[in-house]
């Protein structure tokens, strides 16, 4: 069955469920985002050719610490389920539609918005592409434009909740009725509440009394920053240069990300004009043969691909952020939940479990995650703080 299909039935599923019983709501979601998470896996990336490894993966994300907001009426399973379908949509190049499952990723949670950081660096490369390389100016504008459209849509739910909040609190009041917020440049409802009743801020977190939340959070965050200095390591050219160091052969397979001809021309239609190309562009020198032989294999190694391929590098930085976010500014706790989310913590993880040599880190992972699961479990449902 193909992936439209499984959301075709998920989404009459949800209904039902919707007006059935709405405690099995979380459940449901739950269910079905590995499935997104697979298909985003083996049929959209170099990690791709590999169906094992997505497989693990997908079973990762099933025993993730944060289970047990997925397994209740939280609004985690169901941003997981919007923002990976949504990341899936956008590689198989229905940009319009990623566009709406990520709005509705907003929806579920307010950081949908960084999900417009997906759509920000294709429009990057694309207009890079058009500006420098086809020295189109109106092509250049239009890749502009449609970016900045696409990302406005996503960011609109976010918007649409701060400006129910004035109006419902700020609108018809005099100034001195008005709270602190409603007086701002930009009225933010959500940010004022965290910020006034919970404490977030910059290094607000940063007590001694937070220890234990800090340790609590200690293991997602070295997860995350592992894979981000692993990623790092091996591909530095693509954070010195935001991806635009990446071979041509590796943007050719992500085209969707890095490049305009996906865009312009059928996807058999490129693949096959390119091969054409590259077969008349073949001369008989023994020295571009031997250039060539040694491109091809670096570009096979593995530290090309993978986990460790270009394709992966958008999905590293929207880590990075998310991360650097959580550990900074936010309650420390809520960065098992926050990342949850992720698709690169599982893909890495899938990665050392996969690989002989760091065997014990396999073992140290399926233990978190199952002692997370049960003490989430008896903290959680009795009411105790947890994430």
């Amino acid at each position: 069955m193909q992936f439209r299909d499984h959301l075709k039935t998920a989404s009459f599923g949800t209904v039902c469920i919707f007006s059935e019983s709405p405690s099995v709501v979380g459940m449901s979601m739950s269910r079905l985002t590995p499935s997104c998470l697979f298909f985003l896996s083996s049929s959209r990336f170099s990690l791709v050719q590999d169906t094992e490894a997505s497989f693990r993966a997908s079973i990762i994300f099933c025993f993730n610490p944060a289970s047990i907001f997925y397994s209740s009426i939280y609004s985690e399973s169901l941003y997981a389920l919007f923002s990976i379908g949504g990341v899936y949509h956008l590689l198989s190049g229905a940009s319009n539609v990623a566009v709406l499952w990520f709005a509705l990723s907003g929806c579920a949670r307010s950081n949908g918005v960084l999900n417009a950081g997906y759509i920000c660096f294709q429009t990057m490369h694309r207009a890079y592409e058009a500006l420098y390389h086809k020295r189109r100016i109106y092509l250049t504008m239009q890749v502009l434009v449609a970016g900045l459209l696409r990302c406005v849509c996503i960011c609109l739910p976010f918007v649409a909740f701060q400006a129910y909040g004035y109006y419902n609190i700020c609108h018809g009041h005099t100034l001195d009725e008005m709270r602190p917020w409603c007086k701002g440049r930009i009225p933010l409802l959500y940010n004022f509440i965290q910020s006034h009743y919970w404490g977030v801020g910059f290094l607000k977190y940063f007590q001694f009394k937070q220890l234990p939340n800090f340790l609590l959070a200690t293991p997602i965050l070295s997860l995350a920053v592992c894979s981000i200095m692993s990623y790092m390591k091996s591909r530095p050219e693509l954070f010195i240069s935001l991806g635009f160091q990446a071979t041509d052969k590796e943007k050719r397979s992500a085209a969707r990300l890095y490049s305009l001809k996906d865009a312009l021309e059928p996807s058999v239609k490129t693949s096959t004009n390119e091969g054409n190309r590259d077969i008349r562009q073949r001369k008989p020198s023994s020295k571009k043969d031997v250039t060539v032989t040694r491109v091809a294999a670096e570009s096979s190694s593995p530290e090309k691909s993978g986990y460790f391929s270009a394709d992966v590098f958008p999905f590293i930085v929207h880590l990075g952020l998310m991360a650097t976010t959580a550990f900074f500014i936010m309650h420390v706790q809520v960065a098992t939940r926050f990342l949850s989310a992720s698709p690169p913590l599982y893909w890495f993880a899938s990665y050392l479990i996969a690989s002989p040599k760091h065997s014990k880190w396999g073992y140290l992972i399926w233990s978190y995650c199952a002692a997370y699961i049960l003490l989430g479990s008896l903290l959680f449902s009795n009411f105790y703080p947890f994430t």
